[in-house]
């Protein structure tokens, strides 16, 4: 099964991740738990680069499911440029997604996938809705930052 994303999604972060030696399984490629790592490792750097850190002691976003599609093989050594985009918002949760790339050839996507988010109360355990801030911010008011790591 192959899950599409959709085309109506905005662009809101792209960084670079290096692939490490580590991330490679005995097959010779990068290994398929490694995608949702480079994912998280972009959301977490859009979140943070917002100010919108998850507070253990009040609000953020927590996933409440994921999937990637598995196009090409990453291998060892290079980067990988991932993007991030934001599809539907509701009141409590919105949709993300993200597409892989490699920055030596970034005309081939190697993998995509998303998340849905769910804006959280830590302490009451229970969704609420997201902040007219983190909203504006999460839509991505202004330019998608590169982050170029």
């Amino acid at each position: 099964m192959k899950l599409e994303l959709p085309a109506d999604k905005k662009l809101v972060h792209e960084m670079v991740v290096p692939i490490r030696w580590g991330d490679m399984d005995a097959m010779g490629h990068v290994n398929n738990t490694i995608y949702f790592r480079y994912m998280e490792i972009a959301r977490l750097d859009w979140f943070f680069g917002m100010g919108l850190p998850a507070d253990p002691q009040g609000e953020g976003p927590v996933i409440v499911n994921a999937f990637c599609n598995f196009i090409r093989q990453f291998e060892f050594p290079g980067d990988v440029l991932v993007r991030t985009y934001v599809g539907a918002m509701g009141r409590t949760s919105f949709d993300t997604f993200h597409e892989m790339l490699r920055t030596d050839d970034p005309g081939t996507v190697y993998a995509n996938g998303g998340a849905t988010v769910v804006w959280v109360d830590f302490p009451k355990q229970k969704s609420v809705p997201m902040s007219d801030q983190a909203r504006a911010l999460i839509e991505g008011a202004g330019h998608p930052p590169l982050l170029g790591r």
